[in-house]
């Protein structure tokens, strides 16, 4: 097989490389923008801002809609401990669990309410199967909601 690399291959080789590299310096040099002169640079200000780094700052969920406890404006301001409307409850059973009724009275059941629940006193109080019954609402699920009766309610301070 014939070798193609004789020396007047290789010197045209370096040459054509040589003529590449001097052109594009060449177009480099010509196209580059022209420096201001010093009284050019003079009447030309400007001004240098420095915008601070980009940190890592987490940013916070985006917000969920949770419903609001009804406004209540009660007709007179309850005595400490008493139930009323726009006072915040919890049952008090021992640990037993509180039934909650679609209607005041005994029947028909709604739910169980727990003893550490905090529910707001909407409405207000009906007589009904020989208790007081009030209407109590859960902030936290509005489908936490019914009468409950008075003697299983204990007054808790606004949450």
């Amino acid at each position: 097989m014939k070798n193609i690399l004789t020396g007047k291959v290789l010197i045209a080789m370096v040459v054509i490389a040589l003529l590449l590299m001097c052109g594009s310096l060449a177009y480099i040099l010509l196209m580059r923008p022209a420096v201001p002169s010093k009284a050019g640079m003079a009447a030309s200000t400007s001004a240098l801002t420095i915008l601070p780094a980009p940190t890592s700052t987490l940013r916070p969920p985006p917000a969920t809609l949770t419903p609001l406890p009804p406004t209540l404006s009660p007709s007179s301001t309850p005595a400490p401990g008493e139930i009323a409307i726009g006072v915040y409850v919890q049952p008090s059973t021992g640990g037993q669990g509180l039934r909650v009724h679609t209607e005041p009275g005994l029947q028909p059941d709604a739910f169980t309410a727990y003893d550490s629940e905090v529910f707001l006193v909407a409405q207000g109080p009906e007589q009904a199967d020989g208790y007081t019954w009030w209407y109590l609402t859960a902030s936290y699920d509005t489908a936490r909601s019914g009468w409950a009766a008075e003697d299983f309610l204990t007054v808790i301070p606004a949450p």
